[in-house]
């Protein structure tokens, strides 16, 4: 059994990396709101985007397809690592930038997108023992059900299609005010906040409804409001930290609902005070 599920490691990865390539090239924009610029520069940060894009895609086509060669499981590692000292490097150096990985998602990285590349690292330090190829692994395959869950679960992409429907539910049952999300602040508190920011007032004009939903999220409190932009059904999620208790700390993003785009996000906040 154990080795049979070394030997299934690269299907799962195969497929993530084909996600996660497909994420960046339907995308490029999201470079820019990457740590790439302050990284390489700005004018480099999309092409080092399709440079990764493309090593994603080449990496998962040949885990995916035999012959099996050891050669591409240790490449998948070195990836790994780069993945997660990027995101620690992104989360210490450019705290408010997004992680860019795998689809859009306009939350800054955190302990889970960390968390998601370090076992993305272990499970293709796993494929390293393979002997066989994964169309090999027999009953391995089975326990990639179990890995895949964990990292849907540890992926913000894919918050919409699980966890917000389930936040949602939760709203539908308590009224956001009956109580507060979590022991670090009253949401009463983290609303007055928002409601004192620039990034409120950056975005008033387009709100349609108070706050719609609301979750903690590591280090921050997220509330969002219905919003139109340019006519089109979009959603206001504001990012409010925990640890920062200025209005100017408070953030904002305005993001189409059918497509899940960033439709607006003011990135001079200081200059929407007075």
């Amino acid at each position: 059994m154990g080795t049979g599920f070394a030997a299934a490691q690269p299907l799962l990865i195969g497929l993530l990396l084909l996600w996660s390539s497909y994420g960046k090239f339907a995308d490029l924009e999201q470079a820019d709101r990457t740590a790439l610029p302050r990284l390489v520069g700005e004018s480099r940060a999309i092409p080092a985007y399709k440079a990764v894009a493309g090593v994603e895609a080449v990496l998962a086509v040949a885990l995916l397809l035999p012959p099996s060669w050891a050669i591409e499981a240790f490449a998948t590692v070195a990836l790994s690592a780069g993945f997660t000292g990027f995101l620690i490097y992104s989360k210490v150096v450019v705290p408010e930038a997004s992680c860019g990985c795998a689809g859009k998602s306009a939350k800054p990285v955190g302990r889970r997108s960390i968390a998601r590349a370090l076992l993305l690292l272990a499970t293709a330090a796993l494929a390293t023992t393979a002997s066989t190829g994964w169309w090999s692994a027999g009953p391995g395959i089975a326990v990639l059900v179990v890995e895949a869950a964990v990292f849907v679960m540890l992926s913000a992409e894919l918050d919409r299609y699980w966890l917000l429907p389930i936040r949602r539910f939760r709203i539908r049952l308590s009224h956001p005010y009956a109580g507060t999300a979590s022991s670090t602040a009253p949401l009463a508190a983290t609303h007055r906040r928002v409601l004192l920011s620039p990034a409120y007032r950056a975005v008033d004009g387009m709100l349609r409804s108070d706050i719609h939903d609301y979750w903690d999220d590591e280090d921050w409190r997220y509330l969002s409001y219905i919003a139109r932009y340019d006519g089109r059904q979009a959603t206001a999620v504001f990012a409010v930290p925990h640890q920062d208790s200025t209005p100017e700390s408070v953030r904002v993003a305005v993001v189409e609902v059918a497509s899940g785009l960033t439709l607006y996000r003011p990135t001079v906040l200081a200059a929407v005070v007075g």
